[in-house]
């Protein structure tokens, strides 16, 4: 009998408890008041994760858009380093003055060092 007792209590302390809530008597509480700079404090962290979530995705977000773009600045400079290599190229440059109607003629035998000896006059 004791244990019906105890289930009876124990639902009519939720409904009390309910009863309060809705009622607006358990806000008006002593100890809810007092608990009232903690759960502002909690709210407060909550609202400091949220925004600072918010903010580490914005800014990862921005670092993957920048490393797209450097990779597209990569593959463009390395499509014009070999055009650039390409067009250096000594037959393609006799190709280029050949076009161009110059008068320039390649020569004939490959260029050699000159080197001069240095006279000390001491």
């Amino acid at each position: 009998m004791s244990e019906e007792k105890n289930i009876t209590g124990k639902a009519k302390n939720r409904r009390n408890g309910l009863k309060s809530l809705l009622g607006g008597s358990l806000l008006a509480s002593e100890k809810v008041v007092k608990q009232m700079p903690f759960v502002f404090f909690l709210v407060f962290l909550g609202i400091l994760l949220i925004s600072n979530r918010y903010w580490s995705e914005k800014t990862i977000r921005k670092m993957e858009a920048a490393q797209d773009s450097i990779k597209e600045l990569r593959a463009e400079s390395v499509t014009y380093e070999t055009e650039l290599m390409k067009m250096n190229r000594p037959s393609e440059i006799v190709a280029k003055v050949k076009s161009s109607g110059l008068d320039l003629l390649e020569p004939a035998e490959p260029a050699r060092r000159i080197e001069v000896e240095k006279i000390d006059n001491e």
